[in-house]
């Protein structure tokens, strides 16, 4: 099976004055198609630079794919960094001219002089067509059975080009037959260390592979396998999946998808229960998580000053009785010296109890991890308990 490695080209990119999210959509590509991903790197507009990362990840794996440079200004030195990379010049492929010159023409545009830059790439480079832009690709084929794919940073060319040019040409060129699925578990109301104690063995294996990612007040269960088929993957993910069902219980909330405001939201339904909120101290980040979600959600209310916590009750119990929601939420969070106080009221058909819990993490994800305790105790809610 081959390695791949993707290199992100942009100084706005590397400053982080805008998203990549053309590397997750490359990611996740590989991945389907049964490709190791080894490293993602991001390099600034540097030609230099980008050479060097060039050959480095020459040196590590099969597959190279850049994304971005490939503009007609004079800070898009992708095909300079390439050819410095593999010690070729860059050469002027007329073809490639044509069509750019009939992307502009069908755009109802004039190009400009630096727009013939794009058809430079380096020589005996494979050129991949862009009908969708005016930024042509490009496949440097390397000694080894190496290769370096460029695409243009647009997210709409460069998905477009890996969907119908990139996915093909590897999949031919390396004779990919497997495939790596992976499936997400999503655990709340335990903590890293819990969980990793109790699935500690299954973390061992090599095929399926299993990883924890934490966030705040949320545990993520990777589990990855490859196989010669979509069927023998899913029947090993099923194997690794229900022990850590059996083990981890009713901390599972969902799986891949699923999100923990939909997954209250749905448990209310099924109770047949409507919901109000009062926040105070979350910037309105709860009320704006089921507001997103589909489901019994009547509305919050979002004070902007932090009451008292016996204030907080009362309100709470004032704005239920307002709203005339079966089940109303009051949630506060309160700084509390070195680590933060979350107090909760939590009014159902069957009771009234307020609660208490503490945090102390790093304080820039307190609210986070606020708004996931409140969520977990609403998926967790039961008719009739006391």
């Amino acid at each position: 099976m081959p390695s791949a490695e993707i290199i992100s080209i942009g100084t706005e990119i590397l400053l982080g004055e805008i998203v990549d999210t053309n590397a997750q959509y490359i990611a996740r590509a590989l991945k389907d198609a049964g490709i190791d991903l080894f490293r993602k790197t991001t390099i600034g507009d540097n030609a230099a630079r980008i050479a060097l990362a060039l050959s480095e990840a020459l040196d590590r794996s099969d597959i190279i794919i850049t994304s971005g440079g490939l503009g007609p200004t004079v800070d898009d030195l992708t095909r300079e960094g390439v050819a410095m990379a593999v010690g070729r010049q860059i050469e002027y492929v007329p073809e490639l001219w044509e069509q750019i010159q009939e992307r502009f023409r069908r755009f109802g545009r004039q190009p400009t002089d630096n727009n013939k830059r794009q058809a430079y790439i380096p020589a005996g480079a494979i050129p991949i067509e862009n009908p969708v832009g005016t930024a042509p690709a490009f496949i440097v084929l390397g000694p080894d059975n190496k290769t370096i794919i460029s695409l243009p940073g647009v997210p709409r060319e460069m998905e477009y080009l890996m969907r119908n040019a990139v996915l093909p040409f590897l999949a031919n060129h390396y004779s990919l037959h497997d495939v790596i699925k992976s499936l997400t578990l999503h655990t709340s109301g335990a903590g890293e260390s819990q969980i990793d104690e109790l699935i500690a063995d299954l973390e061992k294996g090599s095929n399926p592979t299993v990883g924890l990612s934490a966030h705040a007040g949320q545990v993520d269960i990777r589990i990855t396998a490859k196989a010669d088929s979509l069927n023998q993957a899913d029947a090993m993910i099923r194997e690794i999946e229900t022990s850590v069902r059996q083990r981890l219980g009713n901390w599972i909330y969902g799986v891949d998808e699923q999100t923990l405001p939909e997954v209250a939201l749905d448990h209310l339904a099924d109770l047949g229960w409507s919901l109000g909120l009062v926040e105070a101290g979350l910037n309105g980040k709860l009320t704006q998580r089921l507001a997103a979600a589909e489901g019994p959600f009547v509305g919050g209310k979002v004070l902007t000053e932090l009451p008292q916590p016996a204030q907080l009750q009362d309100l709470t119990n004032e704005f239920k009785a307002a709203q005339d929601v079966h089940v109303c939420i009051g949630v506060g969070l309160y700084p509390a010296g070195e680590k933060q106080d979350i107090h909760i009221v939590l009014i159902t058909p069957d009771n009234e109890k307020t609660l208490k819990r503490s945090y102390g993490g790093p304080p820039q994800l307190a609210q986070s991890w606020a708004v996931n305790i409140t969520l977990d105790l609403i998926r967790k809610l039961e008719k009739g308990r006391k």
